[in-house]
């Protein structure tokens, strides 16, 4: 390793408000060797965090590390009183909630570990189903959106978010993540003059807003020293009893004795650099998924043979009264994409079926393009606008006879025809 390596000042600079991913609880451990040999080397992330509304942000501002960090206690609790608090509740007091866990712990005391779970209240506000160690998005071509990390014994130790739909949730929750981090690197050297950490020396500063804190000690100081065990035992016991009973604990039928040492020859410096940081994640007040705020980054798309442009959000009317026209690659394009699906409705005319439930009524005309009622693009979720927007082309060949037939020459007849029926009964 080497200096900057130590100092962190790369990672240091690096925030996760402008992250594509953002933790929301990691204990992350790296480490190579015998901690206790010359040779060691060890790197461990850890982060906490809790969202807070609005009215207690001035309380959060104090929280840090030892808050609501990795020793935050992340449990439902039943008071004696008929309380109960919640595992979603962060409290900093008792029964005083004032944050939020997007992270829940789930111990396991039978069979051994410590489940991590990812809020369902938000798995299900951004409706996400959970593929092996991911969270996709089904309706946004199962875009992963949350993923879990295990380790080689398959325990979770990342859970991470896109920051983009950590935003969505903030925003619709009315809510700010606080993030609290810590990270350490360390490496055990045979002398300090003759490593790559020569010219160092032990310091503490305020950087990045964080905190870091060089640290350099002897492997003996850290590892060595003096120790003393302590055995007591009851000496008023028969074992040969069937059913022994001891009484009152007395100095008369106790004992005890004490062994004392010392342990040394632990040779090299121990060089550790730390840091911690918190972390403030604000939203934009934008909720375009679980709210249904309205884009501001839709496309356009091409309307005249002169190839003028209108906005989607000018043609996301029904009664627009315009098409569209692509090159036919869209469709084998989006028949690419996960759980679309085609069906012909007659020689010329067939629908997409798409994951947000859409299903997009086509025809083919007589320059083989595709061509679409605008308002059927106009109401997609903006991903897919933005696909189908790539293939848009200046209008030619006029729109699908066929299409035309259904959506324009019959429609015009079909309240006419409804009347006709009417009376008829």
């Amino acid at each position: 390793m080497n200096k900057d390596w130590i100092l962190q000042k790369k990672e240091t600079r690096r925030t996760y408000s402008k992250s594509t991913w953002v933790p929301l609880r990691a204990s992350i451990n790296d480490e190579k060797g015998k901690v206790s040999d010359t040779g060691y080397i060890e790197e461990y992330f850890g982060c906490g965090s809790v969202a807070f509304p609005p009215e207690h942000r001035e309380i959060a501002e104090n929280l840090s590390w030892g808050d609501i960090g990795l020793g935050c206690y992340i449990q439902p609790y039943a008071y004696e009183d008929g309380y109960y608090s919640t595992i979603e509740q962060y409290q900093r007091n008792d029964k005083e909630p004032i944050g939020i866990h997007l992270v829940f712990e789930h111990p396991q005391p039978v069979i051994g570990g410590n489940l991590w779970i990812l809020n369902p209240d938000l798995v299900v506000a951004l409706r996400l189903i959970k593929e092996g160690a991911n969270w996709v998005r089904p309706e946004e071509n199962f875009v992963v959106v949350a993923r879990e990390v295990h380790d080689d014994e398959g325990k979770k130790h990342l859970i991470e978010i896109k920051r983009e739909y950590l935003l969505d949730y903030l925003a619709a929750r009315g809510l700010s993540l606080r993030l609290s981090y810590y990270r350490q690197r360390v490496e055990n050297v045979v002398t300090l003059e003759a490593s790559e950490y020569a010219g160092l020396g032990e310091h503490k500063e305020k950087r990045d807003g964080g905190r870091y804190e060089l640290l350099m000690r002897s492997l003996n100081d850290v590892f060595g020293g003096s120790w003393a065990m302590l055995r007591a035992w009851r000496t008023d016991v028969d074992e040969e009893e069937d059913a022994p009973v001891m009484g009152p604990e007395t100095n008369e039928n106790t004992d005890s004795e004490t062994t004392e040492g010392h342990r040394s020859g632990y040779n090299g410096v121990r060089i550790s650099g730390e840091f911690w940081r918190d972390e403030w994640i604000e939203h934009s007040g934008t909720s375009k998924r679980i709210r249904g705020d309205e884009d501001t980054n839709l496309p356009k798309f091409i309307v005249e043979t002169d190839g003028s442009w209108m906005a989607s959000t000018e043609l996301n009317n029904e009664d627009i009264g315009r098409w569209l026209w692509f090159r036919s690659s869209i469709v084998n394009e989006l028949l690419g994409l996960r759980g679309f699906s085609l069906k012909w409705f007659t020689a010329e005319t067939g629908g997409i079926l798409s994951t947000s439930g859409y299903s997009i009524h086509f025809g083919i005309n007589s320059s083989d393009l595709i061509t679409v009622y605008a308002y059927d693009i106009a109401r997609l979720p903006a991903w897919e606008q933005h696909v189908w927007a790539t293939q848009n082309v200046v209008p030619d060949g006029k729109v699908s006879n066929e299409l035309l037939a259904s959506q324009g020459k019959f429609s015009q007849h079909l309240p006419m025809l409804l009347k006709n029926f009417f009376l008829k009964l």
